[in-house]
């Protein structure tokens, strides 16, 4: 394993020297600089999506979804959803359209982890979600991130997922840095008495049967800081600013209905959040004494020989299968009372 480590660095640096790419050296030197600041990595735990590859060929696995879901039940839903729109939308073809609604069937009474229709398996997918973190806490973007030339405070658009058409192929292109933590994360596994026995023996289990590791686009998120711990507040975000906008969304629109804010209150987070926009790319505000920071969010997938890692038997659910779409027959008509 050491020569193996030491081959693939090797590897790694190599390629860097030989595409002489000056930003991707600025880019390596502030990926050492957060090393040094932000030593530790900080697991927050699994997340889910959805992958599929077409059975004809030697294709690659591809996201279809975000892998940010909190349970597998929940990207089942979305692969539900996905396969009962096809039936609706993209096919006239009744052979085609039943052979989807047979699968969303089943989506609806098991917890499947893997279907193939005509001629696409899909699986659900699993991941680890992770933040650097040091004595300051989680780490912030770096300068190299990327941000828009020209930042906007305006209506807050949803942006475009980084995840959807991402390949899962483990020989990706990647800095020296990030193929020393892929290196390094291989051997992660779940331990301590505070896990289950079965989670820490899947965990365990990973590591001999998806042995590889790829790391997904880096994402941002909104993190509050209660006590020594870090709480997330917010889905993650493709830059940013992406996450600047959503802090600011959630400090003047969001939160003061959703804890039912006195006139006070609102009037504080408001001010702190023009004060927020106004320091231009300010990852951090303080309001009543509660800290907000933009951070840093990365995310890894284990890969095998017959591709990513789906979910663990030990993972936990919080919903059962279930019908989420009205009944709709062969013919592509809708049944609402049904």
């Amino acid at each position: 394993m050491p020569d193996d480590w030491k081959r693939q660095i090797d590897a790694l640096h190599s390629d860097l020297v030989r595409r002489d790419d000056p930003a991707a050296w600025v880019s390596e030197a502030d990926a050492v600089d957060a090393s040094y600041l932000y030593p530790q990595l900080a697991v927050r735990g699994p997340v889910f999506g959805l992958a599929a590859r077409e059975t004809e060929g030697d294709g690659p696995w591809r996201l279809l979804a975000d892998v940010t879901e909190g349970t597998p039940q929940q990207a089942r839903d979305g692969l539900n959803s996905l396969l009962w729109f096809k039936a609706k939308d993209d096919t006239d073809v009744r052979e085609e359209r039943r052979a989807l609604l047979s699968a969303v069937a089943r989506l609806e009474r098991e917890p499947v982890n893997e279907l193939t229709v005509l001629g696409t398996r899909y699986r659900i997918i699993r991941g680890d979600e992770f933040a650097r973190s040091g004595e300051n806490g989680l780490e912030p973007p770096r300068p190299t991130d990327p941000e828009p030339a020209e930042p906007t405070w305006g209506d807050r658009q949803s942006p475009p997922s980084q995840d959807v058409g991402f390949t899962l192929e483990p020989g990706r292109a990647e800095g020296l840095m990030a193929g020393a933590l892929r290196i390094a994360l291989r051997g992660f596994t779940y331990t301590g008495d505070h896990f289950p026995p079965e989670f820490r023996a899947d965990s365990a289990r990973a590591v001999r049967e998806h042995p590889e590791v790829l790391l997904l686009p880096v994402s941002f998120g909104v993190a509050e800081r209660r006590g020594q711990r870090w709480r997330p507040r917010g889905a993650l975000m493709p830059t940013p600013h992406d996450a600047r906008q959503l802090l600011v969304h959630g400090m003047t629109e969001f939160w003061p209905v959703l804890y039912d804010f006195d006139d006070a209150e609102k009037d504080e987070f408001a001010r702190a959040a023009e004060e927020f926009k106004a320091a231009g790319r300010a990852n951090e505000v303080v309001v009543r004494d509660r800290c907000f920071r933009v951070c840093r969010v990365e995310r890894m997938v284990r890969l095998g020989a017959d591709g990513p890692e789906p979910a663990r038997p030990s993972d936990v659910e919080t919903t059962e299968p279930m019908k989420l779409h009205p009944t709709m027959d062969e013919d592509g008509v809708i049944h609402y009372d049904d």
